[in-house]
């Protein structure tokens, strides 16, 4: 089955009543902001996508940014026998080739990898712990190097010098992050062929991912506190840039372009360039404004003691390999739930900002196979942060309202390039840290609005759901508390256990998918008041949504393999089948909403029918 051409999608009102219904030809002809820009003026003209790429890449810097300097300062004292330059490099380089793999034939949204929080949270409990005794002594390298990746027949010289025991403690610090990134990566990569991830997404209603997109908004607040706080100033006007073009100019609209739209008969249109650019001239009118005052420093952390080379090729054997160890292994596993789970609230916040619907199982497998291989990469090429979907750039897409496949590859492109330019990748340095922190703090805030816009898809006014979704964000957001305040540090005796819980309690977004999904699917309820039977509209012309299977099936194309490996399903072996996408049910192809008495529960012995929401029961008649 033929593909459309990729294009920018720009987004209506989310969450409004507008959108739950399709519009009547005659409404939609009136309303002009129920056509997208976009589905007007075609696919975006190279010069704007190369701009709104640039944006994206701006998005992932801070990100970037903030993660391995977190890390980096976490590390014990000393230097690196690599500059953070380098880092830099191997993490844009990873996040460019899964980037460009995960719009190509994974999930086929327009999706940026990323260095996610969910990898760092198990790295700063992994780098916080003491080594074992075995690893931390210079003078045991026969030992280290049977724990190190394809190095076992190999022995490494005794550590000589003033400093350098502090050096190797560093060095192997970062190796056993690295080799914790590989696991998560295999373990992800597993999860996917096996199609289990795909299959639980279909359990996974409103009230299982609106915690989860709040927590996962909320849950950066500390991060981004601690970067502002360098200058608010700085990221106060950023902040104010930012909504003051995004939602006051939003609607502001440049002169003509001077080229013809794929879509229609005009020779020109206009865009809305301060929505559309909200996140790129703000940075770079902050950026030169600090530069102007001075207030550029490269933190400590992050600055090359040398000039970085112009170009430099990514390849496994450039540093020491990565440092297998029953800690890493706990690490890894924590690293692989989280990012599995932030993954999929991802896949489904992106399809639903672009109005498509909810990913089918065979996406989603897809998708978490090549994010797993993208954090193999990244480990091999000896980052200490993997790469999975991210959530700051989601939340572009909506604050800019459009999204576009041709944007993701650029994004990709951009990204091996600065990869192989260590030189480059530093440049991204330079950018203030109030200046991240306003961007992330942005784009989260987006990302929590989302969240909440979630909740008009259930029946919000039924106690059984009131329950679920404070529990679920409460506890989430309670238990790292907790931990990180505890006077008595959790501890089994076991290191690596001990890496395990603390990681995944840790885990924001662990705990609210898992707390959700578990009351969700064992607590009774309808269909109807769990938020199932509602359907998302899908942006196409008022003709089309009229027809609601022909725009199902133009929809359904958006997650579909391409032409050319569409015909290599048949030869995929029966085990990993999950990863292409199977034929329809023809006795559910109406896809309407279910009965309102039907249940769906996982627990047996749960067959009650629950016509009303429990709160229209209180309710006087």
């Amino acid at each position: 089955m033929s593909r459309s051409h990729p294009q920018t999608i720009q987004l209506r009102s989310v969450g409004s009543q507008q959108t739950r219904a399709p519009l009547s030809p005659q409404l939609a002809v009136q309303n002009p902001s129920s056509h997208s820009w976009a589905s007007l003026s075609g696919p975006p003209p190279w010069a704007l996508g190369c701009l709104l790429a640039l944006q994206h890449i701006l998005v992932l810097a801070s990100l970037l940014c903030a993660s391995h300097l977190l890390l980096l300062r976490s590390l014990p004292a000393g230097g690196l026998s690599y500059s953070p330059a380098h880092l830099l490099a191997s993490s844009l380089f990873a996040c460019g080739v899964s980037t460009t793999l995960q719009t190509w034939m994974g999930s086929r949204l327009p999706l940026v990898q990323a260095p996610s929080f969910e990898f760092l949270v198990p790295a700063l409990v992994l780098t916080n712990q003491k080594l074992p005794l075995a690893i931390q002594q210079p003078g045991n390298c026969e030992h280290r190097a049977r724990l190190r990746v394809g190095l076992a027949s190999h022995l490494l010289h005794p550590c000589e010098g003033p400093g350098c025991h502090s050096l190797e403690l560093r060095n192997t610090s970062l190796q056993e992050v690295s080799g914790a990134v590989v696991v998560s990566g295999l373990l992800q990569g597993m999860l996917g062929l096996l199609g289990a991830p795909g299959h639980l997404f279909l359990h996974c209603g409103p009230l299982v991912l609106a915690p989860s997109l709040v927590v996962a908004g909320l849950s950066a607040h500390r991060e981004v506190a601690l970067f502002c706080s360098g200058h608010w100033g700085l990221a106060l006007l950023l902040i104010l840039l930012m909504v003051v073009c995004s939602q006051h100019l939003g609607s502001c609209q440049l002169p003509p372009c001077p080229w013809r739209p794929a879509s229609t008969s005009s020779t020109c249109t206009r865009i809305p360039a301060f929505r559309l650019l909200s996140v790129l001239v703000p940075v770079a009118c902050v950026w030169i404004i600090s530069a102007l005052l001075g207030l550029s420093v490269i933190p400590l952390e992050l600055s090359a003691p040398t000039e970085a080379p112009w170009f430099w090729l990514p390849h496994p054997t450039e540093w020491v390999w990565p440092l297998l160890t029953p800690r890493a292994l706990a690490a890894g596993i924590s690293m692989a739930l989280a990012t599995s789970i932030s993954s999929l609230g991802c896949y489904a916040l992106c399809g639903w900002l672009l109005h498509l619907p909810c990913p089918p199982p065979h996406a989603c497998s897809r998708g978490l196979s090549l994010e797993g291989l993208g954090s193999v990469l990244a480990g091999m090429l000896g980052s200490p942060l993997g790469t999975a979907s991210s959530f700051p750039n989601v939340g572009t897409v909506s604050l800019i309202q459009a999204g576009s496949q041709r944007v993701a590859h650029l994004v990709g492109l951009l990204c091996v390039a600065l990869g192989l330019s260590p030189r480059l990748a530093h440049l991204l340095t330079t950018i203030p840290l109030p200046v991240l922190g306003g961007v992330l703090g942005v784009t989260q805030a987006v990302v929590v609005s989302t969240g909440f816009s979630n909740f008009h898809l259930a029946d919000i006014d039924s106690g059984r759901n009131v329950f679920i979704v404070g529990f679920s964000i409460f506890m989430a957001l309670l238990l790292p508390r907790w931990l990180r305040e505890a006077p008595v540090l959790l501890s089994t005796g076991w290191s690596p256990l001990d890496v395990l819980l603390h990681s995944l309690l840790a885990e924001h977004i662990f705990l609210a998918g898992l707390l959700g999904f578990l009351l969700e699917n064992t607590i009774p309820g309808t269909r109807l008041e769990r938020g199932l039977g509602q359907g998302l509209p899908s942006p196409f012309t008022a003709q089309e949504a009229w027809m609601p299977q022909n725009s199902r099936e133009k929809a359904a194309q958006e997650y579909e393999l391409p032409l050319p490996l569409q015909n290599l399903c048949p030869c995929i072996p029966q085990q990993a089948c999950c990863l292409c996408p199977l034929p329809e049910d023809p006795g559910n192809e109406e896809g309407g909403p279910a009965e309102p008495g039907e249940t769906a529960d996982l627990l047996p012995g749960f067959g009650e029918q629950y016509p009303r929401s429990s709160r229209e029961e209180l309710r006087p008649h």
